[in-house]
């Protein structure tokens, strides 16, 4: 099954998405201009880090699968827009616009291009930068981008997701019930209780400290985030 088939699959297990009227019809892979814009965006993220080489386009192909009909003219164009990264913009405001109604799939898109920045091991703040970009453009909440930056690259370990072991678009009553019982387990008695040396409050009262300073820390950032009325 091929990527464009794949996306297509998640979509139609998503009532929103699915029911999705303002989409375009059929699947993505069969749009033009979404495998078009796809192709230029993959292409370019492989220019973003400074090099651009013949296996990257293996790469592209292992994540999105273009049809073997079509296989030589996606490496065309492939090959035309990775000689820069100007540009990309364009692609992803089409693609965004495209999609609007069904931002599933652009997320998905946005998964594929994390993949193939990591694929040589290591994503560059040049590519963290483009990947942002790209999902700026796409309007995808910037809890989603953290999601995917954390999925592909882990959470750093003062990051407040981190520390609450929650997602970082987890809803707000998942984050709330993860700091409680994060709250609850460090608890100097919960300590005691599970036979530690007293010396041990000192570092249940810090880990207690940290838990509440992570969730308030989500707490702004969300606030933050929040549309004004």
């Amino acid at each position: 099954m091929t990527f464009w088939r794949n996306i297509a699959s998640l979509a139609a297990r998503r009532v929103d998405v699915a029911d999705c009227l303002e989409c375009p019809a059929g699947l993505p892979g069969e749009d033009p201009a979404f495998s078009t814009a796809v192709t230029a965006l993959g292409a370019k993220l492989a220019k973003a880090d400074g090099r651009s080489d013949a296996a990257e386009f293996a790469t592209f192909s292992e994540v999105f699968h273009p049809d073997a009909a079509s296989e030589a003219d996606v490496r065309r164009l492939y090959d035309l827009a990775r000689q820069t990264t100007h540009g990309f913009e364009s692609y992803a405001r089409r693609l965004a616009k495209r999609y609007h109604a069904c931002p599933q799939l652009l997320e998905d898109v946005l998964d594929g291009l994390f993949y193939i920045a990591g694929a040589d091991g290591a994503v560059t703040l040049d590519e963290l930068d483009y990947l942002e970009r790209v999902s700026n453009l796409f309007e995808l909440s910037p809890l989603v981008f953290r999601r995917l930056k954390a999925t592909h690259l882990g959470l750093g370990a003062d990051d407040p997701y981190g520390v609450l072991a929650v997602a970082p678009d987890a809803p707000d009553a998942v984050v709330r019930t993860a700091w409680r019982e994060a709250l609850s387990a460090a608890h100097p008695d919960r300590v005691l209780a599970r036979g530690l040396p007293a010396e041990f409050v000192d570092v249940a009262q810090a880990k207690s400290a940290a838990i509440n300073a992570a969730y308030d820390a989500i707490r702004r950032e969300r606030r933050d985030l929040a549309p004004a009325d």
